[in-house]
């Protein structure tokens, strides 16, 4: 499973690529309105970070399809031609998404509630479809079993786009994707922290070190380690 990172927070993106193989970052206008700068001075920095072979989504804001697609122009002729352009799958832009990837850019089809919404985007050429997994529950249905069944479909009808799953409340929805072989996700920087923070798991490794510190009189620096691991 490819995970991307949901934010636009350039400091939250370092830190967590420091620890995690991460495959991208994904915003949206709220995400961008959020940091509270201009969009494309956030967009530039955190493209300077990723490099030009990093992967970076960014949604266009306009409404009707003529405007969708010379935005998405303009948004991969600033950000680089690995920039993905997110398109809400609306009727125009259905029509957006169509162009475009006749066109042979690569678009991310977004505000997916619903399996048709989503065969509809693969059919039209879309790269990725992003289903909202959490934003489904909240309307009463199963969110999960909505993406899986997307990806039963598209492997049914012989459709090659991709599933971006996004909109997690918790650990278990994006792990359960995981389970069910679901390609990839994009998550917000709390709940991939939230991957390794364990308290049993940190008291555990607390007791493994005083232990040894206990055993043999040292603190556990690199020197006295080696010094006692040779028995000196």
């Amino acid at each position: 499973m490819k995970v991307f990172l949901d934010t636009a927070d350039l400091e939250e993106i370092r830190a967590l690529y420091d620890i995690y193989p991460l495959d991208g970052v994904t915003t949206n206008p709220t995400i961008l309105a959020a940091e509270k700068k201009a969009p494309y001075e956030t967009l530039t920095e955190i493209r300077s970070f990723l490099g030009q072979e990093g992967v970076l989504h960014v949604q266009v804001i306009s409404r009707n399809a003529e405007d969708m697609i010379e935005e998405a122009y303009q948004i991969c002729n600033r950000l680089g031609s690995n920039t993905y352009v997110k398109i809400p799958v609306v009727p125009e832009g259905l029509k957006a998404i169509r162009f475009l990837a006749k066109n042979g850019m690569r678009v991310t089809a977004t505000g997916i509630y619903t399996l048709q919404q989503a065969f509809w985007a693969g059919k039209s050429g879309a790269a990725y479809v992003a289903p909202y997994v959490n934003r489904i529950e909240n309307l009463g249905a199963d969110g999960i079993q909505t993406v899986c069944d997307i990806q039963n479909c598209f492997v049914r009808n012989g459709i090659a786009t991709g599933i971006l799953a996004a909109s997690f409340k918790n650990i278990r929805q994006v792990m359960a994707l995981a389970e069910n072989g679901v390609a990839s996700v994009t998550v917000a920087p709390a709940i991939l922290r939230g991957m390794l923070e364990n308290a049993s798991v940190d008291l555990a490794v607390d007791r493994f070190i005083n232990d040894f510190e206990n055993a043999f009189g040292v603190s556990a620096t690199m020197s006295t380690i080696a010094a006692v691991l040779e028995g000196e």
